[in-house]
């Protein structure tokens, strides 16, 4: 399976973040033809979580999971869609990731677990929870024979969600994220190729680079998109501005790297996480 992860600069401007997400996939889609494509994490708007009950999208339906929907049927592809602001209600929202097969129709859908409540060395303080509903429910989807598991941003620094990810089958990992320059730049290939080689999956991190806007003034995202094999290798990246970078998922060097180190048969501590 050939995957791309997509890295954008996303603002406070919704229309033209879908304008920028259906020009990069389609870019990919003719350069780098991929069965299954990952957008970063709020493809459609980045402005600051305090504003995500007000962009936030009904479940169904909305601008950018209609686009999505339409762009996967236009061009025949996967499409796991980074992540958007989903409504939940009584004025908060979802950080949701929604995806969709070949046909457009909706494949699986991933709320996220771990909420970004962290003030940062440069005095930045970022508070996901004032907003957002945390998710409740764990995913992992078939996309052809390959198992899908999700995840977003701030997930990365949890290994028990990604044991619970591959006790559930996920051969490749997907991370959408909007990763802080400041924490990015020390963390975030070194995370990235951490739970790679706990999982000995294959894993596709698409980021969002660049600056943006908030309420609290301007916010830096570090970008880096990359796909990692699961020796923890990078084999393909994305380094700064906005584009794409593909890779084949090959299944028989997971197998391969499984074999060579059997961490799952040597494993003496269970891991549960209800689903």
């Amino acid at each position: 399976m050939k995957t791309s992860v997509i890295q954008m600069n996303s603002q406070g401007d919704k229309p033209a973040n879908l304008r920028a997400i259906a020009d990069l996939v389609t870019q990919a889609v003719e350069r780098d033809r991929p069965d299954w494509l990952l957008l970063p994490e709020h493809c459609e708007w980045l402005g600051g979580s305090g504003g995500a009950p007000d962009v936030a999208e009904p479940s169904l339906g909305g601008e950018t999971y209609a686009l999505l929907s339409d762009l996967a049927r236009q061009h025949g592809v996967w499409i796991h869609g980074g992540s958007i602001y989903e409504q939940a209600g009584n004025g908060r929202a979802y950080n949701t990731t929604v995806v969709f097969d070949r046909a457009g129709r909706e494949a699986a859908r991933y709320r996220k677990i771990h909420l970004f409540d962290v003030t940062t060395a440069d005095g930045a303080r970022y508070h996901e929870s004032a907003t957002v509903e945390p998710g409740q429910t764990i995913a992992v989807y078939d996309c052809e024979g390959v198992k899908v598991g999700c995840s977003i941003c701030y997930d990365i620094r949890f290994p028990e969600l990604f044991q619970a990810l591959v006790a559930r089958g996920a051969e490749l990992i997907a991370l959408p994220a909007a990763f802080t320059l400041l924490t990015g730049k020390d963390h975030w290939e070194t995370l990235i190729r951490a739970r790679a080689i706990e999982t000995q999956c294959w894993f596709a991190a698409a980021a969002q680079w660049g600056g943006y806007m908030t309420p609290a003034g301007e916010r830096q995202s570090f970008g880096q998109s990359m796909i990692v094999d699961p020796w923890g290798a990078v084999v393909a990246r994305v380094s700064d501005g906005t584009g794409f970078a593909s890779a084949h998922v090959d299944p028989v060097l997971m197998e391969r790297v499984r074999s060579s180190i059997p961490v799952a048969a040597n494993k003496a501590l269970g891991i549960r996480m209800d689903a």
